[in-house]
């Protein structure tokens, strides 16, 4: 399982609903081309464990069009738990989870 760490900036996405999300460094994310390429699954998302301080969550990441990266969502619960809030540079360490 490949493992990330790195931090970046929670945000509040503009539309409707109120996702949180963090963008991927490019780095990182051109990492994950490369480890997921023959077996991309649809969307081009993929499953992955993330964690912050110490809440753990099971999720997936999104490719992203307007950053070339992909996009982690975070759920209100882990937000909660963590104290986290948009604009606030959050540490992540993030595993691929693939079967």
């Amino acid at each position: 399982m490949a493992e990330f760490e790195f931090d970046a900036e929670l945000w509040l996405y503009p539309g409707k609903g109120g996702w949180h999300f963090i963008t991927l460094p490019a780095d990182i994310a051109g990492q994950i081309r490369f480890l997921t390429e023959p077996k991309t699954r649809g969307w081009r998302s993929e499953t992955v464990i993330a964690r912050t301080g110490w809440t753990e969550w099971t999720t997936s990441i999104f490719p992203d069009k307007a950053s070339g990266s992909f996009l982690l969502p975070v759920k209100a619960e882990v937000r909660r738990q963590e104290k986290l809030v948009a604009g606030q540079v959050v540490r992540i360490i993030l595993m691929l989870n693939r079967a």
